[in-house]
């Protein structure tokens, strides 16, 4: 058997991962062991509990405070320990966080091929979104076999010179993650999220964290919630308020005077695929959100001015709306009164995947290290 380390430290990476990793203990010829950084602690346990994943070893590089050179700094120090002592045949990062950049450099040093996970986005500024752009263009330098979710992302990777036999197309697991847990049954521990299920008004959902949008840009935000808060007693705003006290400091105080502003604390992922499921649309800065919405039908309006997930623009049920004030009111009335342009938007086809991108990739890792075959690309258009 061959092992195949599987690193994260966050609540995305952990969805993203959970169809990999229940591939590769499906296989019978590769070995998963997971490890930890413990980068978003909670909200990733949470994570691994609804999957049913243990992690091997936890690294607990995090600790509250900490800078992204610390935690960089920490990652390096502790995971060449674990690559020393478990000696993995491969090394699986996902998506563009710091745990990806430092990971994937650790494992070149070492000599141990690195897979990445949702390989070839970019947004074409490097600043924006910070620091994800850097950290998977720095993985990207010194990866072993990409596992690009769609075409586009793949001709992002040939356009860098990148060789396209170590490129496959292989869909994003965050919709095989989707499928399943949209199908399951959740209890919510919130009793007013609960309620949100018999909620006769529409419901618009809202979720913002960025970097790039601390500030001014998350303010701009917050009053226009507020202002459609206040000119749309029918319509209820729900708003998981991400635990960074620099997002709470700037927009909880615009919406202390709406009641039908439902602030509540961050949700678990399965409670958070439901309540995107109970919305009538979503203002987002997340990209796995732009990922998952399209695939529950509902329109997404992106608060950012540029996106490193394209596909969905062009497939029509996303759009990029930016942080003014004015453009977002704008956006959302259009969307809640004009019921031509919301149908177009809610039923798009979502160009990210199919629910067998974890299978896919377990079988190019197993090409990679001489034990399998590829499967079939995934194509959007089912061909």
């Amino acid at each position: 058997m061959k092992q195949v380390m599987v690193v994260y430290g966050t609540r995305p990476e952990a969805v993203k991962m959970a169809p990999l990793i229940r591939a590769l203990e499906a296989s019978s010829v590769l070995n998963p062991i997971v490890v930890s950084t413990g980068q978003h602690r909670e909200m990733m346990d949470q994570v691994n509990q609804w999957f049913g994943i243990t992690p091997d070893l936890d690294l607990k590089v995090f600790h509250p405070g900490a800078t992204l050179t610390e935690l960089a700094a920490r990652i390096l120090q502790e995971l060449p320990k674990v690559l020393t002592e478990r000696r993995p045949d491969a090394v699986v990062v996902q998506g563009d966080t710091t745990t990806v950049a430092i990971a994937a450099i650790a494992c070149f040093y070492h000599n141990i091929p690195v897979v990445h996970l949702e390989a070839g986005l970019r947004s074409g500024d490097i600043h924006s979104p910070f620091p994800e752009e850097a950290n998977r263009k720095l993985a990207g330098q010194v990866t072993a076999l990409h596992l690009a979710p769609t075409t586009l992302s793949r001709d992002n990777l040939l356009r860098e010179g990148i060789d396209p036999a170590i490129v496959s197309v292989v869909g994003n697991t965050v919709i095989d993650a989707l499928h399943w847990t949209a199908e399951q049954v959740v209890t919510f521990t919130d009793p007013r999220i609960a309620a949100l299920a018999g909620e006769e008004r529409r419901i618009v959902l809202l979720t913002t964290h960025r970097r790039e949008n601390l500030g001014e840009p998350m303010r701009r935000i917050g009053r226009a919630v507020a202002q459609l808060a206040a000119a749309r007693p029918d319509t209820v705003f729900v708003f998981p308020a991400h635990k960074n006290p620099k997002v709470r400091e700037e927009i909880l105080p615009l919406f202390a005077d709406h009641d039908n502003i439902l602030v509540c604390e961050p949700l678990d992922y399965a409670e958070f695929v439901h309540v995107q499921k109970l919305a009538y649309l979503i203002l987002t800065d997340s990209g796995g959100v732009q990922e998952e919405a399209p695939s529950l039908g509902k329109p997404v309006l992106v608060l950012r001015d540029n996106t490193e997930r394209p596909e969905a623009v062009d497939a029509g049920t996303v759009k990029l709306i930016g942080t003014t004030t004015e453009r977002i009111v704008a956006e959302v009335d259009v969307l809640l009164d004009d019921p031509a342009v919301y149908k177009a938007m809610s039923t798009a086809v979502n160009p990210y995947g199919d629910g067998l991108a974890g299978e896919r990739s377990a079988a190019a890792i197993a090409e990679l290290l001489n034990v399998g075959k590829r499967m079939p690309e995934f194509d959007v258009q089912g061909n």
